[in-house]
């Protein structure tokens, strides 16, 4: 459990997790989060690829794009967050964008 609450530990990452229940780009990511600094959003994503729950993609193009998704064991965690986002009285919809 206390490896468990430390790779979803934290203010920020389910509800990254909850937002890449789609691919995305980084600027996507940010826009649909803007609580949340530049900064804080690459060491969150930094983590969570280290942690195997996001994975990284960086196509060679100009200008530089890379994209984010859940890897299997992350998608896994779409259900689960259902459940708190559902305990707390709401849909998972509407915590995507609350801090």
């Amino acid at each position: 459990m206390t490896r468990t609450m430390s790779v979803l530990g934290g203010k920020w990452k389910p509800i990254i997790i909850a937002n890449l229940a789609r691919r995305r780009r980084f600027g996507q990511l940010a826009q649909r989060m803007p609580l949340i600094s530049r900064k804080v959003l690459t060491e969150q994503l930094k983590e969570l690829e280290e942690d195997g729950i996001v994975r990284r993609e960086a196509f060679a193009e100009l200008p530089p794009r890379v994209e984010y998704s859940l890897t299997e064991h992350g998608a896994a965690l779409l259900p689960i967050l259902d459940q708190l986002a559902s305990w707390h009285g709401v849909g998972l919809g509407e915590c995507l964008y609350k801090a």
